[in-house]
């Protein structure tokens, strides 16, 4: 029985019209082939959930430097552009809108995925107590040094050309990735930056490569076509702030400012508890200006609720997409609902990938 929710109407965001207020979660599944190109399976994982009102991909390296799991898929070469481009092309072919997340990880990486077998880099030279996939198995990340002032541009310009690159793939926009311990989150974090120069210290020093990197974007590919993740209180990847509220508060104060046309905020933590800290999201929300994407931990009740109050624009949901390819519709009928292969999250073939039925194909089956 299909049950009449906000969930399900239509919203404007920025140039484009989604057909509901769904939103896949970007699920990193670590199946990339040579030169990190992405899976010709992607092309049929991301299609068959194009009922979603927005796709938002994995998380895709914007240089190897900001690579930090075996077999991620990149956005900085031809190769990948090409293997991007028949993802989208089969998305928008089955009427989906889809963002591609930038991602550089930072200290987040092993030196066997970095060039030349480099340390990783960081704001400050700490080392994360957290693993990483690497050679088939989960390691401790690797000892980081600490970036040097006069590389900062260049990173810079490598988020600039990872957009400019996601718009020649067909990309309908990006999501910069700046939560989960990630390098832009890592530099925002008084527990993993220590620096004394322009990007250390205060609120407003921390906050500036992230404030930065979103201008950057934002000047190459246009404020309604960029969207930002963060995550105020996760412990994911080993961060955490002393003042998180003053924090995000500024921050989403400054990306106002750009007038991005959204934040996707990780409410709680990771994967976890959505109340493990303290935190007053509805100051984010009337900050902000743009959509609000609300994730953590949503299902249709909560979904609802939230919709309801106005408290989001639109909900992201995660491991209930991998499983369910026809998420949409399922909500839609309040279930039943195909339990996620934790085993095949991670590498693998199209076993836990692409292989979960739909509800009609589970029925079909059953007759």
């Amino acid at each position: 029985m299909s049950t009449p929710t906000k969930l399900f109407e239509p919203y404007k965001l920025g140039p484009i019209t989604l057909s509901n207020r769904t939103v896949m979660a970007p699920l990193t599944r670590n199946r990339a082939v040579a030169g990190f190109v992405p899976n010709p399976l992607a092309i049929d994982y991301y299609g068959q959930r194009a009922s979603a009102g927005l796709l938002i991909t994995e998380a895709s390296q914007i240089s190897q430097q900001g690579q930090g799991y075996q077999d991620t898929p990149g956005i900085y070469s031809k190769e990948q552009v090409a293997g991007w481009r028949k993802v989208t092309d089969e998305v928008h072919n089955n009427g989906g809108k889809i963002f591609i997340q930038l991602w550089h990880v930072g200290r987040i990486s092993h030196v066997d995925l970095q060039p030349n077998h480099g340390a990783p880099v960081a704001p400050s030279a700490i080392r994360a107590n957290t693993k990483t996939y690497v050679g088939g198995q989960f390691a401790d990340v690797s000892e980081p040094r600490a970036l040097e002032l006069n590389e900062l541009p260049g990173i810079i310009a490598d988020y600039r050309k990872a957009a400019a690159n996601a718009i020649e793939a067909g990309f309908d926009g990006v999501e910069i990735h700046g939560a989960n311990g990630y390098l832009l989150d890592q530099f925002a974090r008084d527990s993993s930056n220590k620096r004394t120069d322009s990007y250390g210290g205060s609120i407003e020093n921390r906050a500036k490569l992230m404030i930065e990197v979103s201008k950057a974007v934002v000047e190459e590919i246009g404020a309604e076509k960029t969207g930002i993740r963060i995550s105020p209180v996760t412990p994911a990847n080993d961060v955490s702030d002393s003042n998180p509220q003053a924090l995000f508060d500024y921050i989403v104060d400054e990306l106002n400012k750009l007038k991005l046309v959204y934040i996707h905020v990780i409410e709680g933590s990771t994967g976890g508890p959505r109340d493990n800290l303290p935190f007053d999201y509805a100051s984010l929300r009337e900050r902000f200006h743009g959509t609000y994407i609300a994730n953590n931990a949503y299902d249709l009740a909560l979904a609802n609720k939230v919709l309801a109050a106005n408290e989001a624009d639109l909900i992201a949901f995660g491991k209930l997409f991998i499983a369910n390819p026809d998420l949409v519709e399922r909500l839609r009928r309040g279930g039943p609902f195909n339990e996620p292969d934790k085993a095949t999250f991670y590498g693998g073939g199209a076993k836990g990938y692409t292989d979960y039925p739909t509800l009609d194909e589970k029925l079909q089956a059953a007759q």
